[in-house]
């Protein structure tokens, strides 16, 4: 990989939108203001009304700070020793006035930017968790790559630093403002005599500062405003890093059977390099700008006193007086500087502000372009007129509009068992993910029973963090289940070894094996019975027998379910009343529905335990009314196989 400008780092940095700041500035408070309105308003007003009265109190100390500086020298000078002591105690005052001040402005400053970064992060989180937005954003890509670090650090890069800057500008302002007045005030008029006459420059500390902070700002402003596109470009960097340190790590199995180390260290090594190449970037932008910033830092105290050294030595300013000045013109360069001080943190709030910018943007071009109540080319979920679910003209495309499905007709009647298969690519998953309101591309209309309860099964189910007692009861955590009503589930489902770990917290995701994970799964059905069953190759990770014990339950405790369910596996036709085969037509066009019934149940477990398979001890099917027995483990649970019981060995 190369790592000079005209490298592939370069050619990836160029892909960055560019949003002018303006557009961006705009955007950004367009979604931020609405913590001004709303149950929030109060708790917003407040906090910039605190922030404003300590703002102006540290103005006022910072003015008899000021003040004190004439008054001091000027008893040096005229070696007053009495007011010299008396000097000491006014600044010990100050000092402790200035410090109540800052800390009073450092508590508003810091509540306001948690709380706003609060809404924002609020928001965002609500839009992208709605409607399955999160799952479609992933599906579309685009702009909003990483929605995750843009919620969590995006934000905050965006809104504290805001913060910052909205307080740091109304000082700038009010210290302008009155520091130029001690200028005007205190400095005076200069008089040049040029040519045999003399010209008098009123208020000339005041001309000489704005000029010396013009100077300044230019300077700042044309050095540093490549640093915006260079900041933005690392940032985007960094993220990529971390998506792709985050990819191996949950990845890590699989790299490690197939032996992928290397290629991934060379990705890394090579994502890194590009990273570095943004960083130098942005290095050389940020050390042309402190020729200027540390130049003017030597330079600004010294300008005060050099111009008004002739009024000194000629007896027009005391000591007391151009002290004060001096300070004032400290003061005032400071202030109008403050733009250019804050060039790098203007350029990362941009490059963060714009990251958020970008996701707000693509979730509303998602609820445009989708819609919530659906149009001509979006699947339209809605409630059925009876208990059934209806499939009417139902059509799915890719994104790219290609059909998958054309026309699918269907109603499935309460607790009608249906298998769905065909080829891959035929559109299976995806008629699931549309039936979930998860895929909203194509036309057509899903009606689905009202209120009824559904339970999606994917094949590798998501386990939240916490107990295993909340994994268990995911997602209707906040329902009432005895412990003995829980432990029974987990017993029945072969996971009798985890009943002693339901208040145990722990990794679960990463702790279970695929097939506990699925049959954790069924043991949420029992817990939490549905009235619609949506499984996507969810007895995939099980042995056949596992899987026949689980899918038993379709006939007894989930007798009254309505199950939809892809797989590929074979014998699965036992447990269900019909059979939906996905066909694509010849010529590779879209898959069209055809449909077969199935002897209901003729039950696969009964035939396994007529011809068990070698090593292998078969308990009796666990049913509704039999939850007192437990099954035994099957093989893929127990580490070693138990003797037999000498009956059940004749049988």
């Amino acid at each position: 990989m190369s790592t000079t400008p005209d490298g592939p780092a370069e050619a990836r940095a160029s892909d960055v939108p560019k949003i002018p700041p303006g557009t961006v500035a705009r955007a950004y408070f367009r979604i931020a203001r609405g913590f001004w309105g709303g149950p929030t308003r109060r708790r917003a007003w407040f906090l910039i009304t605190g922030v404003l009265v300590f703002a102006l109190a540290n103005l006022a100390a910072a003015l008899g700070v000021n003040r004190w500086n004439r008054f001091f020298f000027d008893a040096i000078e005229n070696k007053q020793v009495g007011l010299v002591y008396l000097g000491v105690g006014i600044i010990v005052l100050l000092a402790v006035a200035s410090a109540a001040a800052s800390v009073g402005l450092v508590h508003m400053r810091m509540r306001f930017a948690l709380r706003w970064r609060q809404w924002i992060t609020g928001h965002l989180i609500e839009r992208w968790l709605a409607d399955r937005r999160f799952y479609q954003l992933n599906i579309v890509g685009g702009d909003a790559s990483n929605p995750e670090y843009r919620i969590a650090d995006d934000v905050r890069l965006a809104t504290e630093p805001l913060v910052d800057f909205l307080i740091g500008l109304t000082n700038a302002i009010l210290a302008a403002v009155a520091f130029l007045g001690v200028l005007w005030a205190v400095g005076g008029s200069l008089r040049i005599g040029a040519g045999g006459s003399e010209h008098v420059i009123p208020g000339y500390m005041v001309w000489a500062a704005i000029v010396y902070s013009t100077i300044t700002s230019l300077g700042m402003y044309f050095l540093g405003r490549p640093l915006i596109a260079a900041v933005e470009s690392k940032n985007t960097g960094e993220a990529q890093l971390r998506y792709e340190l985050t990819r191996v790590r949950d990845s890590a199995e699989n790299i490690a059977l197939i032996g992928g180390d290397e290629d991934e260290r060379l990705r890394l090594k090579e994502t890194f390099g590009d990273l570095a190449t943004r960083w130098i970037r942005v290095i050389v932008r940020q050390a042309r700008m402190t020729w200027i910033f540390n130049g003017s830092t030597v330079l600004s105290p010294a300008v005060p006193l050099l111009l008004g050294a002739p009024k000194y030595l000629a007896g027009e300013l005391s000591l007391g007086e151009l002290m004060q000045v001096a300070t004032a013109f400290a003061q005032v360069q400071i202030a109008l500087n403050w733009l250019a001080d804050n060039a790098i943190r203007l350029a990362e709030w941009f490059a963060s502000a714009q990251r958020v910018v970008e996701l707000r943007r693509m979730l509303e071009n998602l609820e445009a372009t989708i819609g919530r109540h659906g149009s001509d080319t979006t699947v339209v979920l809605g409630p059925s007129p009876d208990d059934a679910i209806h499939f009417r003209d139902v059509s799915i495309t890719q994104l790219d509009g290609k059909l998958m499905i054309e026309g699918a007709d269907v109603v499935i009647p309460r607790g009608e068992k249906v298998l769905v298969k065909g080829q891959s690519g035929t559109g299976k998953s995806t008629l699931i993910r549309a039936m979930a309101g998860l895929w909203p591309w194509g036309s057509g209309q899903i009606l689905r029973p009202e209120d009824a309860t559904i339970a999606f099964m994917p094949q590798r189910p998501y386990l939240p963090l916490g107990t295993l007692r909340h994994a268990l009861m995911y997602p209707v955590v906040d329902a009432e289940h005895p412990d003995e009503h829980l432990a029974d589930a987990l017993k029945r489902c072969g996971l009798s070894h985890l009943v002693p770990r339901l208040d145990d917290e722990d990794q679960w995701e990463g702790i279970l094996s695929g097939g506990e994970k699925q049959r954790l799964a069924f043991a949420r059905l029992l817990v939490n019975p549905p009235d619609i069953i949506i499984m996507d190759e969810s007895t995939a990770a099980l042995d056949e027998e596992s899987q026949a014990r689980m899918l038993e339950f379709l006939r007894t405790d989930l007798a009254h379910a309505t199950v939809l369910c892809v797989a590929h596996r074979p014998n699965l036709e036992e447990y269900f009343d019909r059979e939906i085969q996905l066909v694509r037509l010849e010529g590779g066009g879209p898959a069209t529905a055809t449909h077969r019934r199935l002897p209901r149940f003729r039950n696969l477990l009964q035939r396994l335990r007529r011809n068990p398979p070698a090593n292998v001890t078969l308990a009796a099917p666990t049913v509704a009314d039999a939850p007192q027995r437990e099954p035994i483990p099957t093989s893929e649970e127990r580490a070693s196989p138990p003797a037999r019981e000498p009956e059940r060995a004749g049988s």
